[in-house]
This record gives C-alpha cells, sequence and structure tokens, in this order.
C-alpha cells in the first residue's frame, strides 16, 4: 500500500510540474488614471516556463490588444508607432521578471488596452503575448488640487504642523510641493498600491501675531505641462501667548470694577441712612 501511495504521489508530482511549468503569467492593472501631459507608469511582472534568463536574452514589447503589429514599446525603436516614439520605456529589469513600462507625456488618446508580450531569444517556441491582461488608461485631462490639511486656530510660539498631499501615478517623476510659509519642509513618498502613489509635505513652524489672520497655501507641480487647480489655501489665526500682562489686566479690571460698584453701594447706603435720620 505504502508502495502504491508513493508511485501515485510520484506521479502526481510530474504531471502538475508539467501542467504549472507550462503557464505564463503576467500581473498587471486592468484599469488606471492617467493625467495628460504628465506620464504614467504601469507596474508589471510575469513568470515564463523556461530557465530564468538574463535581460539581454529577453526580447520584450508593448502592443495594442488587437493589433499585435501595432507597438507602443519595443527596444527596436524603428518598429514603435511614430506618435509612440521616444515616449516609452521600461523601468524594470526584464531578468528579474519585470516589466513596467512608462508612458510619458500622455496624450488623450493613449487610452490602450496595451498588452506586454515577452520572447525568449534562447528558443524559437517560447514566446507569448499576454491579450488576457491588458491594461486600460482613463485619460484625466486636468489635474486635481492638492489636499492640505492645516488646524485654522494655531498657539503663537508652539511649533505647528501643515501637512499637503497628492496622489499621482507618475513615481518616476514625483511631483513636487511647496508651501508659502517659510519653515521645515520633511517630503515623503508612498506606494499605495494598484499603481497609485502618493506625494507629501510636512511643513512645520512657530507661528508668531505676524502670521494671524494670514493664508498657508500648498501648491504641486506636476511633470509636464498639466492643466487645473494647482494650489490649496487655508487661513489661519494665531492665538496669543498668555503674558503676566494678559493675567494682570483682566485681574485688574476686575478689581478696578469690584472696587467702584463696592464704592457705589457704600455711598448709596450713607446717603440713604443719612436721610433716614433727617425724618
Amino acid at each position: 500500500m505504502a508502495v502504491r501511495a508513493g508511485v501515485l504521489l510520484y506521479w502526481l508530482h510530474i504531471i502538475c510540474t508539467g501542467v504549472f511549468a507550462d503557464v505564463w503569467k503576467v500581473h498587471v492593472e486592468s484599469e488606471m488614471e492617467a493625467l495628460v501631459s504628465s506620464c504614467v507608469v504601469v507596474p508589471c511582472s510575469f513568470t515564463y516556463p523556461a530557465q530564468q534568463q538574463p535581460s539581454d536574452r529577453i526580447r520584450a514589447m508593448w502592443h495594442m490588444k488587437d493589433k499585435r503589429d501595432e507597438i507602443i514599446f519595443h527596444k527596436d525603436s524603428t518598429r514603435v508607432l511614430d506618435n509612440f516614439k521616444g515616449r516609452t520605456k521600461l523601468l524594470g529589469s526584464l531578468g528579474g521578471s519585470n516589466c513596467t513600462l512608462e508612458i510619458d507625456e500622455v496624450r488623450n488618446h493613449d487610452n490602450g488596452p496595451y498588452c506586454f508580450r515577452v520572447e525568449l531569444e534562447t528558443s524559437v517556441k517560447d514566446k507569448y503575448s499576454f491579450v488576457d491582461n491588458c491594461v486600460s488608461f482613463k485619460m484625466i485631462e486636468q489635474a486635481s488640487k492638492p489636499e492640505l490639511q492645516a488646524e485654522q486656530s494655531v498657539q503663537e510660539g508652539e511649533p505647528a504642523v501643515f501637512k499637503c498631499s497628492v496622489r499621482h501615478t507618475c513615481p518616476s517623476h514625483q511631483p513636487t510641493l511647496t508651501w508659502s510659509h517659510p519653515g521645515k519642509i520633511i517630503m515623503s513618498y508612498k506606494d499605495i498600491g494598484r499603481g497609485i502613489w502618493e506625494a507629501e509635505s510636512l511643513l512645520t513652524f512657530t507661528p508668531t501675531k505676524e502670521d494671524d489672520h494670514s493664508d498657508i497655501t500648498c501648491t504641486v507641480k506636476y511633470h509636464g505641462n498639466v492643466k487645473g487647480e494647482m494650489t490649496e489655501t487655508r487661513p489661519i489665526f494665531v492665538k496669543e501667548k498668555a503674558t503676566l500682562s494678559h493675567i494682570l489686566i483682566p485681574v485688574l479690571s476686575c478689581l478696578g470694577a469690584a472696587l467702584f460698584v463696592g464704592l457705589l453701594c457704600f455711598f448709596i447706603v450713607k446717603r440713604y441712612k443719612k436721610r433716614n435720620t433727617a425724618v
């Protein structure tokens, strides 16, 4: 019985190895947003049945889904469509199974869908177009405002922190964020996933009286000649720092008012008694 089970497991292993070794796979987002005039980066990774190959033994291309001869990226630029020449490149290492594509100077007709194709130069038969896993773009004509998080009321003399962020799909050319107020600035970039990135800027400064009733503005500059509203503004109000005068003046005012009321009551009572005595 043990021998039979061992033989069965052996043949099952052989069969499964053959089946899964024959599978070509690619991981790519099916739909992404692309900002017109900027760039868009399509994350892409793939696997193939042959042994791992160095990058120079792998031929890669991106083409239109229904027209394989309409190529938008190829190592041989003469095979690329004229309107894509100089605008596309691979950012990843093919030897590392990375097929990430960048399209620069995005145009409003670059919708796709686009598919990845790989050919191993060591074999005539090892080639595959992943036409069931392609990427399409939703074209964004104008950029949106950055998101600005700021406290309207801040304390004089105490550090205040303001955050400005923007999401995008062009990590190879990160947008820049600038502020209307000087201070300490920390920039960070985060991969949100599904081809979306976030650029974030933190501004820290110590408010003064002069900052009261002023505006704080964050401006975003995208890669390329992008249209749209690039600024977000918030008003800020500065609460004055409590000093000895801020404490003494109200106290003295209260004491003065109490003294005045006391004297007034005293003279009223005195006059009343004097009138009663005269009667």
